[in-house]
């Protein structure tokens, strides 16, 4: 039996680079168009977010999704958010999906219910990021919240999220802190368009924690005009307008934002304690596998993770 609890906590114990990759969100449908996407991911991915109704948009539910990857051979992450659910639900989340055998846990606070297509909708927030991370740790160590025991507690490998760019900047290195003293063990970071504040978060987390695996995420779009949604309709993400402008009046407006991508993926990879990156693809053509061919990943045959 290997000595971790995931191959990516296997993976992050070695030098080698780590890439994980948002799996895109399931409305309906059946398994085949999940194994469709497995196979394509699988070759270049050491594990998939199985995302909890992002953008607050009710989709298939995360653990459904989380236990799907784990059948097809993709390592899945169980995002469990907290907009949506208090303490119980999200015990029964990751207990139901540890029972399938999934063990990479990331928690996070999920997007305000009025970014999403049902904001009538209302918010619980029982507990915040770092009390849910808690709460996982809780259950790694063999018992419920309420102290109620159980056997054969799930090795879990728990993982949180951290905003490098959105203010109080100064407080971002901080509340890494405060998740990694409730217990996650890795971050996959939000999307970030200003580079020197990226730079300046990873070698203030690097300096406190310099075994911690940052994870920035890279975010493939086809244009300008996603860009402009993201800065205008999504909480926490700021997109400078000389970028914009800069895709919005290119030759080719699509060819520049795959080249914005590249070079921010190579500046993140540059960076103290960032040990790879997380991709979030809005392109879904080739353009993802053709920047991890630019980024010098060589594909690995199936089936060896």
């Amino acid at each position: 039996m290997s000595d971790f609890p995931s191959h990516l906590a296997e993976r992050f114990s070695t030098s080698e680079r780590v890439f994980t990759v948002e799996f895109p969100s399931i409305d309906g449908g059946n398994l085949s168009a999940i194994k469709s996407r497995v196979d394509h991911l699988l070759p270049w991915f050491d594990a998939a977010n199985a995302t909890d109704s992002p953008a607050a948009h009710a989709h298939a539910s995360n653990v459904a999704i989380a236990i799907a990857l784990q059948n097809f051979g993709l390592e899945p992450i169980l995002q469990v958010v907290c907009r949506d659910k208090n303490r119980i639900a999200i015990q029964s989340d990751i207990m139901g999906a540890a029972l399938h055998g999934v063990r990479n846990i990331e928690l996070l606070t999920g997007d305000d219910v009025t970014a999403g297509d049902e904001p009538e909708a209302r918010r619980v927030f029982d507990v915040d990021s770092a009390q849910a991370i808690k709460i996982a740790a809780t259950l790694k160590g063999g018992s419920y919240l309420s102290g109620r025991k159980f056997s054969d507690a799930p090795d879990l490998f728990i993982g949180a999220v951290e905003n490098a760019a959105a203010p109080p900047l100064e407080y971002r290195a901080e509340r890494v802190t405060k998740k990694v003293n409730a217990g996650a063990k890795f971050f996959q970071l939000q999307i970030c368009f200003h580079g020197d504040r990226l730079e300046n978060f990873t070698q203030a987390v690097n300096a406190s924690h310099p075994t911690l695996p940052l994870l920035p995420t890279i975010v493939l779009v086809k244009g300008a005009r996603p860009l402009k949604f993201m800065n205008e309709k999504v909480a926490g993400i700021d997109i400078p307008t000389e970028v914009i402008a800069q895709v919005e009046q290119a030759s080719d407006p699509k060819e520049a934002a795959y080249q914005l991508a590249r070079a921010q993926a190579e500046h993140a990879l540059s960076l103290p304690g960032v040990r790879g990156l997380h991709f979030t693809d809005f392109c879904h053509d080739d353009s993802l596998v053709r920047l991890m061919r630019d980024l010098g990943v060589t594909p690995r045959p199936t089936g060896s993770h």
